[in-house]
């Protein structure tokens, strides 16, 4: 593809930013170019490519042939999008990484989609439609079969398919960089969701489909270390690999008896830290967006700093001394408990966000409006492992959590106030005043204190509670026993419960890998226990004016979930067991309530109480071992003496 289109098709729907980004990255790739004709990798993966073309090709020819309104002919092509699937996941392993956006239209799993990975930090999302192999599955299985519905959605998987033998995407075939960096996001995605249906509609291909896979990359890595001998994979990398694909072998072909559990902690996770040291130790480069938020230094998918999507220093990013770092964040603590944020000095963050909560308020199903007259429309979320969002409220409104923390203490139904009403409170206490003096020193805004330095703080403070483990990180990380009823629990949430399909490994939220998009989702949250009527909250559509967009919400983590009811966006169940069974009975459309747009399946799970039971046991086992805080035990006076009259954490 010529630099030129590139720009064409960005200035329609990107902005300068992104632009300017992907321009950059192509024009780098373009000047590293070589020749490949000696290079056996490149030819092997154009091989690929060119083999998964045929079978769009027999697959098409097929259609074209076929009766649709006879179940022998839909039993056929069946078939054949299995055999195609088979074929797309050989490449899998490259697609994914050398163009996510494109493969979407190849293998996408919904017919519409608005998300915009990282970019939707700087422009709004956009319309995105979707083809290929799933959605022509699932569109079998309506009443009516139309050919050239199907026709459509083949074609658009066969000019997506196209981009991948172009030049601007087979230079990267040319450095070993590329590859670890693919073989990063495949081995999160073995995790994630190559085992849970994210994408297969059959349950009964999935593991099939695994094996196949996983057996494939292997002859991709046999190739690129004859190809790059100087940057190959290690032995102790192989031996494990070969391990793993002898293990997938011997277990079960049902995805819901497949050991998820194993598969992960014994296999997949070493590998993952294996690859990271060799992303070290060959110098590995990135020129992808797609590796916008991972870390190339932790280890382990179970460690925290795997991905952040959120910067929790804010205007205090360039302070790195742990001193300094603790000095902020103890004058956030004092402002997060202090009520003179708000406008009339009696509700602080403190006040719907409790820190021993934690950081939501188990007490209500929504706490009141700024006047006590009514009540907020949303439950009160836990700012607990919040960094792990790109997009932040349950509508995604925001992508800072400084600018969150201004929409709240502004918000007149919150706190009412004004920055220069904080500012001028805050600066009046001299020990605040003399505190931001000396950390604007070591900010780029040197010249006056700001709210952004206050809001700073306040998420400097809180974001460190997102960094414990759970019991099940330990399992993961350092071999911890794990009680054989969690472990069940983790299988059947990867599996029959269909909850690692929106709830993604590591963070359990909606960002799956490679961690730079937020996903949202209709459940049907109906307005109040008895189902007589869906909320009328339309959540993200407030954002996004879009029907797709009408009663989506946020993907929320299930970490530290026993602890952080009530759940759904307004709070209307009081238990997971009434969540579990909520999602057990097919969401608000499985309980009888009109919603066209639910991306959660309507039909039941079908899941037993001894297996509802495994799953509070699992979720249980995410619990952080989370040390929280005293509330200080005074904070800055004021020389207004009228501003000093607070309660420590608000009164209401």
């Amino acid at each position: 593809m010529k630099p030129g289109k590139v720009i064409l098709l960005l200035s329609k729907k990107r902005n300068a930013f992104a632009a300017a980004f992907i321009l950059v990255s192509f024009l780098a790739i373009s000047f590293s170019f070589r020749s490949t004709e000696d290079n056996e990798y490149f030819h092997f993966y154009l091989a690929g490519v060119s083999g998964y073309m045929k079978s769009q090709q027999e697959l098409l020819e097929l259609i074209k042939n076929t009766n649709t309104n006879s179940a022998s002919g839909i039993q056929k092509i069946r078939q054949q999008i299995w055999a195609s699937r088979v074929t797309l996941k050989g490449i899998d392993f490259w697609l994914r990484y050398l163009d996510p956006l494109t493969y979407k239209k190849i293998n996408s799993p919904i017919t519409v989609e608005w998300e915009t990975e990282v970019f939707e930090k700087y422009e709004k999302p956009y319309y995105r439609e979707g083809a290929g192999l799933t959605l022509m599955e699932l569109y079998l299985d309506e009443k009516v079969i139309v050919k050239d519905t199907l026709v459509k959605l083949l074609q658009g998987s066969i000019e997506a398919t196209k981009v991948f033998q172009a030049d601007s995407t087979t230079a990267y075939l040319n450095k070993h960089h590329h590859f670890f960096l693919t073989n990063r996001l495949f081995l999160l995605n073995l995790a994630a969701i190559y085992t849970t249906g994210f994408e297969c509609p059959n349950p009964d291909n999935i593991i099939p489909e695994l094996t196949s896979m996983i057996t494939d990359v292997k002859n991709s890595y046999t190739v690129f270390n004859r190809s790059f001998p100087s940057y190959s994979l290690s032995k102790e990398y192989l031996d494990l690999y070969d391990r793993m694909i002898l293990f997938v072998n011997h277990e079960p072909k049902n995805s819901n008896d497949f050991d998820h559990f194993t598969f992960i902690k014994d296999y997949v996770n070493p590998l993952f830290g294996m690859n990271q040291e060799m992303i070290v130790q060959y110098r590995v480069i990135s020129k992808s967006y797609v590796d916008y938020s991972l870390s190339r230094d932790c280890k382990s998918i179970f460690d925290k700093s795997l991905y952040r999507g959120q910067k929790t220093k804010g205007i205090f990013a360039p302070i790195d001394n742990p001193g300094l770092l603790s000095e902020i964040s103890n004058t956030g603590k004092q402002l997060f408990y202090d009520p003179r944020l708000s406008a009339n000095n009696k509700r602080a963050c403190a006040s719907c966000h409790k820190p021993k909560q934690y950081f939501t308020d188990t007490t209500v199903a929504t706490n009141l409006t700024f006047d006590r007259v009514k009540s907020l429309p949303r439950n009160t979320p836990s700012l607990v492992n919040v960094v792990y969002n790109h997009l932040l409220m349950l509508d995604g409104r925001h992508f800072s959590l400084q600018n969150q923390a201004r929409d709240v203490t502004t918000n007149p139904d919150e706190m009412a106030s004004n920055e220069k009403e904080m500012l001028e409170k805050i600066l009046s206490c001299k020990e605040y005043k003399k505190a931001f003096t000396k950390y604007m020193k070591y900010t780029s805004e040197d010249q006056a204190i700001t709210f952004n330095h206050i809001a700073s703080a306040i998420t400097v403070y809180y974001g460190k509670f997102s960094t414990w483990t759970s019991p099940f990180d330990d399992a993961m990380n350092i071999n911890s026993p794990l009680s054989t009823t969690a472990i069940k629990g983790f299988n059947l949430f990867m599996s029959k419960a269909q909850c690692g399909t929106c709830h993604y490994v590591p963070a359990f939220n909606g960002v799956k890998p490679p961690y730079i998009e937020t996903e949202f989702e209709v459940l049907g949250v109906p307005a109040d226990s008895g189902f007589k009527q869906l909320s009328s909250d339309k959540g993200r559509f407030k954002v996004n004016p879009a029907k797709e967009m009408a009663s989506a919400f946020r993907t929320s983590t299930i970490r530290n979930a026993p602890h952080t009811k009530p759940y759904m966006h307004n709070g209307v169940f009081n238990s997971l067991e009434q969540v579990i069974d909520f999602y057990n009975t097919g969401g608000g459309v499985g309980k009888g309530l009109p919603i066209a747009n639910q991306t959660l399946v309507s039909d039941s799970l079908g899941l037993t109480p001894s297996e509802k039971n495994a799953l509070l046991e699992f979720i249980r086992s995410l619990d952080e071992k989370i040390v929280f805080e005293d509330p200080p035990g005074s904070l800055p006076l004021s020389v207004n003496k009228e501003w000093n009259k607070i309660k420590i954490g608000g009164e209401y």
